[in-house]
This record gives structure tokens, sequence and C-alpha cells, in this order.
């Protein structure tokens, strides 16, 4: 199962493609800051039974030179399937759309990062046929910004090093800082700040560093109290209706989860007028991989469609 975690570390550089340039310079890949960037099919698959599919693929176009594709995948955990995977994804992507192809590999764990940096053969009888060499990004190489002015400047560089350093001692730190420059943000986009403070809401999700930074949201100004997603939806509603207001935090969740929601789904969620199941699908909105799967156990009644008997 996909997780919030996995989620958010590739779905960032599809909704905050500046973060592009500053991880390229960690890397020691140079990249100009203006660029264009195109989200791309991540489906990979050449024939029906064998399924494959990347988190991101970005067509990138640097002002200093041609076009590439990068293809990001997060990785949780050491899989020696990838390492075949990897290679398959870069020599396909590259024959479909005869561009130079880069892999991102982003890691929660420096075990984890000290594994995908690869090289990965694939050859025999001491002859090497293809070599995969990912570009690593995790806690061995995301710097740590705990001083409010650097995380402010680049909050999309400091919001994937929370992400990236969810599981060290110094997440405490990282959050503390991103919460005061989003405090000051807030001053000026505060769209953007509020885009970044449910981003890490959802995409903590139940870990140490997830209940600091709901910690931190009970006391921000940003919104009158937690200031998640479910207060969003509280707001909204009254002046739109509760059931309306709700109805529009499922649907936030998963558009910052990057879960495509088909048009029936999108009708149930909206015309429903049952303010508990609106919440309980609130809930389920932070861990489906499916917007189909927020019904599972749900009775079909007349309150699914907002009719009462």
């Amino acid at each position: 199962m996909v997780t919030s975690a996995h989620e958010g570390m590739h779905r960032i550089f599809q909704e905050r493609p500046e973060i592009l340039t500053p991880v390229f310079g960690v890397l020691g890949v140079p990249l100009p800051g203006k660029a264009t960037v195109d989200a791309m099919t991540t489906d990979a698959t050449e024939t029906r039974p064998l399924e494959r599919r990347l988190d991101t693929v970005l067509r990138v176009g640097p002002s200093d030179g041609d076009d590439f594709l990068l293809a990001i995948e997060s990785q949780s955990k050491k899989v020696t399937s990838k390492e075949s995977s990897w290679a398959y994804y870069i020599a396909y992507l590259q024959a479909k759309y005869r561009l130079p192809v880069l892999l991102l590999v982003v890691c929660q764990d420096p075990a984890t990062a000290k594994w995908a940096v690869g090289p990965f053969d694939c050859g025999t009888r001491g002859w090497t046929a293809l070599r995969t060499f990912p570009l690593v990004a995790g806690p061995h190489n995301l710097p740590v910004i705990t001083d409010p002015r650097t995380a402010a400047k680049n909050l999309a560089l400091a919001v994937l090093s929370a992400l990236a350093h969810a599981r060290s001692p110094e997440s405490d730190a990282i959050l503390e800082a991103i919460d005061r420059a989003l405090q000051e943000t807030q001053q000026t986009d505060p769209e953007t700040a509020g885009y970044f403070y449910e981003f890490l809401d959802i995409n903590l999700g139940d870990t140490p560093a997830g209940e600091k930074w709901r910690e931190i949201m009970s006391f921000v100004t940003y919104f009158p109290g937690r200031g998640t997603v479910r207060e969003t939806a509280y707001l909204e509603g009254k002046a739109e209706g509760k059931a309306e207001g709700e109805a529009k935090g499922i649907l936030l969740v998963l558009e910052v989860r990057g879960i495509p929601v088909p048009d029936t789904v999108r009708e149930r969620i909206t015309t429903c007028t049952d303010l508990d199941r609106l919440d309980a699908w609130l809930e389920r909105a932070r861990t489906v991989t499916r917007a189909e799967d927020l019904f599972d156990g749900d009775a079909d009644t007349p309150e699914d469609t907002g009719e009462r008997a």
C-alpha cells in the first residue's frame, strides 16, 4: 500500500517544481533556476499482464540546454527487485520519448539511501551490458534546515527536508523552523502557507513527526484551531453549510495526495448531507489509494446521495 509519507516524498516535485533546482544543487547536477517542468504519464506498461508504474515522471526544459525526463521514485526500504525495475524505467522512457532520462530516488533513512545509489549492473561472464546510476536524495545529503529565515527562502526544500529527516533527532527543530517561516508567509501568501500546513499534516501521517506537527498546529493562528483540513472544512461550512464544507475538505485531501476523483465519486461526496458519514470519509481520505475506497464498509443508504428517507 502506498503510504502518506511515500506519496508526499514524490508528490511535492509535481506540485512545487521549483524544488528541483536546489535538490539538483545538493546532488551536484547543475540545473538553471528557469526551467519548464511538465508532468508526464507514469505508466511504463508495455504488456497488459505486466504492470509497472513510476511515482512521478517530469519533462524538464532547462533554459540552457535540451529537454530531459526526470523519473522520481520514493523508496522507504531496500527492495532488490527495484534494481532491475529502475533500469527498465530508464530504458523504456528513453525509447518511448527519445529523450535523455535521469532517475531520482528519494529516501527517508540512510541505509536505504546508501543502497539506492548503486550502481546496479546487468551482465554476465565479466561483461557489463547495462549499468544504472540513480541520483539519490535523503537524510544523508538533504540539508537539516532549522533556521526559520532559511526555511522561508525555500519552503519547498524545507518541507522536503522535514519529510526526509522525519525519523531523525533534528525533526522537531526542522518543523518548528517551518512553522515560524509559514507564519511569516501567511501574511503575504496565505495560499502557499495553507498548502504547506496541509501538506505536512497529511504526509507526516501517524509518525512522531506527525504528532509534533499536529502539536505545533494547535497553536498556529493561520486557522483558529489546529489548522487542519477538518477545520478548513468547518470554516467553509459556516458560510456554505457544514456538509458542503466537509465535502470540500475530503476533495482537498485527495487532491493534495494526488488521487484521481472520478465524477461519480465526486458527486457522491458533494451531495451527501450525513455529517457523520462525511467525517468518516475525511478520515479515510488520508490513507486510501483509490477514491472509490472511501466508501468501503458503508451501507448503501439514501443518505449517501444526500436524500432523506
